[in-house]
Order: structure tokens, then C-alpha cells, then sequence
């Protein structure tokens, strides 16, 4: 949309204000948040909410186990490829748009004053959608991990330990939720201080156990077997398909890098947005990638026996491969389960932070959103702490529709391949609206910030596109065979009833009054 690009208020002359709070009233808003925040800051919270462990560690074993550990390993490296197409061409938008809206917001003004309303109201939900149910990814992993910790504290599944039980595993999941939405309640310079807590937990603790793992254990994979090994388990999943276990083999790696576009949503509360949200972007990006892959090697490396990995009679129940790995080293050597209990609760430390770090975006898109009356009840959820100046409404609104997505805990045993499954394309595909938006708009309608890609940038995002649109697709598949009750991957009823009900609001109703992001300054003015 080419009418905002030559605005150009004139309240934005005072030289003393920041670069990015006047781009921010030429789009239309004023400064209402406290842009307090720093680029290292930005940049931690954006790789908390992406994460060291949260994404590789639960889905692991299941990786594993469909086409061995080449397929896993390699996975890890072709994903990290294309999604530095995604994260480049997000950081070129953020560079132009440093608004806490972020994604819908840029979907609203890329695809110009026809489509942009329909565009800005179909990723605000998908992000909407993904951004809750990330939540609940964090909740169920982090309970997992600390279901494991307190089996092998009390004696290990062979030794008489205690196997939290259904109803325990929900109140652990439900526990996590609340403890996140409370921390979100006090101001911002506090959960920046805990993310930046995050990143050196992460650092650090990852490289603890990378270095740590493999030096324990007895006794290590070869080179040929990590690198080369590929086989199938169609007894266990079903799967006889090479190139479709390839395809789920891939999931761990799809699952575990997005949510750097976390540094987006923090852009009216970062300090020089429009040059410090595209490295944070970025920036994030490259660790995880780096970090990540050693992750996953060092696991791999430290496989002690395949198959005893996934026996229910092992001492973790068979229930979390990770967990496994880490007791068969530590106990190998030290014949007690001490050391995989400390790294554990690393790696829990990290679902904890990731929580956190989501909670705050996930608040921070329903805020947006409800700004722009896109909501219902709007004028609840808009509303900011009148002393630490954030969304507390919207922050306990995610925990509340959260907590709700987790109940099924108690009947369902699926409940973490939906809500996965959820979040990522929910996530995921709110990247690829304003990404296709970018893609097809007339050049000499874009302003460009810092960060530009000139002629390199159609070709990103056409890149970025088909990738987001393929990872998409490939949450939906079935994960194991035979389909029954179990086994089915109920993640594309849910996103077809829920996304329908909300494209039904918009034939119905909400195309006739929802225009996208509202202005709250009168560009011509300087007024408010």
C-alpha cells in the first residue's frame, strides 16, 4: 500500500526520537508501550521462544524411529537451509514495519487497501492460533520432562519409581501455564531480565551437555552409523514408505526452528527496532541452527542401544527417548541416575524459559489484535497494566484458552502430536502471508528500512513461501499407521473447525467493519 510510504507526521521531527518510534507514527501509531528494551534483550527473548531443547527434545524419539539416524541428522541441516529464506525475508519487513502487530500488521499494509484487511485478519488468527497452542507445547513437554526427572529420582521405572499418573500430568501442565501467565502480569523489564536468564541457561547448559554427553557414555556410535544409518521401524510405526519416513523424520527439525519472528512482536518496546529486530531475527536463527545440530549429535553419538530406547520395560517407562539416552550414559559409567536428573532439569529449565517467552508474544498478537477491534470483547483485552504497562488481560485470556487445549490430557493420548501439530502451522503459516504479500506488491510501493534485500528479495520470499507452505502440509499427514482412534492426527480437524468457524465470522460479520490495523495518530497532525 503505497498511500502510508509518503506520510510523514510532523511530531516525528524531534530529533531525540528513536529511528524506530518514527517509523512507527508514520505508520499510524503512537508510542504507548516503553521501548526500554536493547537488542541483546530483544535477541534473547527471541531465542528463548525459539529454544535449544524444547523443540528437538520431545519429538526425538519419534524422529528417530522412523528412518534411523542419518534421515534425523541430515534433516536438521536441510531444514536450517530454508528456513534462512523465511528469516531473512521476515527481517526485511520487520526492518520497514517495527510494530508490536508484526506479522498481521504487515500483512494489512503489504497486500495494499483491497486485500489487506482479509490478509491482516487471516494471519492475525492463524498467529493467534499458533501462538496459544505454542504454549501448550511447552506446558506438555516441560511436564514430560519433569514426569521423567521424578520417575528416576524416585527409583527409576525398574526400581519402583513413581510414573506420574494422567491426572498428575495435567495439574503439572496446568501449574506451568499459570506460573507463566503470573510472571507476565509484572512488568516487562522483568521477564527481559529472566530471558536474558534464558539465553545463557541455554548456552551454557546446551554446551554442558554436548560436551558432557558423549565424554560419559561408555560407549559411543560410530561416524559411518550417525552420518550414513538409515533404516526403517514399519513394525513400530507402521511406515514401509521410505521417502514418507524421510518426510516425518524431518518434523523434529520443522518443529524446533520458528518462533524467531518473537523479536517482531517486542519492536515497539526495542530500542532501534528497525535495525535490532532483523539481527535479533537472524541472530537467533544462527544459534539455534548451530547449537541445535550439536544437540542432536550428541545424542545420537551417545546411543548406547537402539532399541531398548522405545521398550516400556526400560527404566524411563519408554516413554522419553532423551531421557533414556542420558540415563544409560550417566548410569553406564557412575551406576546411579545423579547426572541425567541434573541434566534434565536443564533441559526442563528450557521448556520453562520457552513458556515464558512465548506467553509474553502470544500476549503481546492478542493485544495487538484487540487494539484493532479484532477480537471479541476487545476493549477487555486491550487494556494495559496501569502501572507496568502490558497487556495483563490478553496475557490471561492465552492462559485460559492454554489450559483448556490441554484437558483432553486426561482422555486422549494424542494430545501432543495436535497441539503441535497446531502450533506450527498456525505459527508457520502466519510467517507466509505477509511473506507472499512482500512477494507480489508492487516494488515502488515498499519503504524499505535498514535492512533491504533490493532485487534478492522476490526470489526469497518465493523460496520462503513454498517452504512454509510445505512444512504446513506435512503436520498434517498421519504419523503412525494403522490410522485408528490412537493413533489419528487429529490436528487437521481442529485447525479445519477452528479456522472455519473464523473465516465464517468474516463472510458473516467481520468483513463488513474489521480494516485491519487502526490507526491511534493522526498522521496529518501529530494528534492522538
Amino acid at each position: 500500500m503505497g498511500t502510508e510510504t509518503s506520510v510523514v507526521p510532523e511530531v516525528t521531527e524531534n530529533i531525540a526520537m528513536d529511528s524506530a518510534e518514527k517509523r512507527l507514527n508514520e505508520l499510524g501509531y503512537k508510542q504507548e508501550l516503553r521501548r526500554e528494551m536493547t537488542m541483546f534483550k530483544t535477541l534473547a527473548i527471541a531465542f528463548s521462544t525459539m529454544t535449544l531443547f524444547t523443540g528437538i527434545t520431545p519429538l526425538y524419539g519419534s524422529s528417530l524411529l522412523y528412518a534411523g539416524p542419518a534421515s534425523l541428522v541430515w534433516g536438521w541441516v536441510v531444514v536450517c537451509f530454508f528456513t534462512w529464506f523465511v528469516g531473512i525475508a521476515m527481517a526485511e519487513i520487520c526492518s520497514s514495519f517495527p510494530t508490536t502487530g508484526s506479522l498481521y500488521f504487515w500483512a494489512a499494509h503489504l497486500a495494499g487497501p483491497k486485500w489487506g484487511p482479509f490478509s491482516s485478519w487471516c494471519c492475525a488468527w492463524l498467529e493467534t492460533v499458533g501462538l496459544i497452542a505454542g504454549i501448550g507445547t511447552q506446558a506438555y513437554a516441560g511436564s514430560q520432562t519433569l514426569q521423567s526427572i521424578i520417575l528416576l529420582s524416585t527409583g527409576t521405572n525398574k526400581g519402583g519409581g513413581y510414573f506420574a499418573p494422567k491426572w498428575l500430568f495435567l495439574c503439572m501442565y496446568i501449574g506451568l501455564t499459570v506460573i507463566w501467565a503470573a510472571l507476565n502480569t509484572f512488568a516487562l523489564e522483568v521477564i527481559a531480565f529472566i530471558d536474558i536468564i534464558s539465553i545463557w541457561w541455554q548456552v551454557i547448559g546446551g554446551a554442558v551437555i554436548v560436551i558432557l554427553l558423549p565424554l560419559v557414555a561408555l560407549t559411543k556410535q560410530s561416524a559411518t552409523y550417525v552420518f550414513t544409518n538409515f533404516e526403517l521401524a514399519s513394525d513400530t510405526t507402521g511406515v514401509s514408505s521410505k521417502p514418507y519416513a524421510v518426510i516425518l523424520s524431518f518434523l523434529v527439525s520443522q518443529y524446533s526452528l520458528y518462533g524467531y519472528d518473537a523479536a517482531a512482536h517486542l519492536t515497539e518496546e526495542t530500542k532501534g527496532a528497525d535495525k535490532n529486530g532483523p539481527i535479533a531475527i537472524l541472530g537467533s536463527i544462527g544459534i539455534i541452527s548451530v547449537f541445535g545440530w550439536a544437540y542432536i549429535l550428541a545424542l545420537t553419538f551417545s546411543i548406547q542401544d537402539f532399541g531398548y530406547l522405545y521398550d516400556p520395560n526400560n527404566e524411563t517407562a519408554g516413554a522419553f527417548v532423551p531421557a533414556q539416552i542420558l540415563y544409560d550414559a550417566f548410569h553406564g559409567r557412575y551406576h546411579n541416575s545423579a547426572g541425567a536428573i541434573v541434566l534434565l532439569f536443564i533441559i526442563w529449565g528450557s521448556f520453562f524459559f520457552g513458556g515464558l517467552s512465548i506467553t509474553t508474544s502470544a500476549a503481546r498478537v492478542v493485544y495487538a489484535l484487540s487494539r484493532d477491534k479484532g477480537v471479541p470483547f476487545s476493549f477487555l483485552w486491550r487494556k494495559l497494566h496501569p502501572k507496568h504497562k502490558v497487556p495483563t488481560n490478553a496475557v490471561w485470556l492465552c492462559a485460559a484458552i492454554c489450559i483448556l487445549l490441554g484437558l483432553p490430557i486426561l482422555k486422549v493420548n494424542v494430545v501432543f502430536t495436535a497441539i503441535t501439530s497446531i502450533a506450527t502451522i498456525g505459527w508457520v503459516g502466519g510467517y507466509a502471508v505477509p511473506i507472499f504479500a512482500r512477494m507480489v506488491m508492487p516494488e515502488k510501493n515498499f519503504k524499505p528500512g535498514p535492512f533491504y534485500l533490493g532485487k534478492a528479495s522476490r526470489p526469497t520470499c518465493l523460496i520462503a513461501f513454498l517452504w512454509i507452505c510445505y512444512t504446513c502440509s506435512v503436520f498434517l499427514l498421519p504419523t503412525l499407521y494403522p490410522i485408528t482412534w490412537d493413533t489419528f492426527n487429529y490436528a487437521p480437524v481442529a485447525l479445519g473447525v477452528g479456522l472455519g468457524l473464523i473465516m465464517l465470522w468474516w463472510v458473516l460479520d467481520a468483513r463488513k467493519w474489521f480494516k485491519g490495523p487502526v490507526r491511534n495518530i493522526d498522521a496529518q497532525n501529530g494528534k492522538v
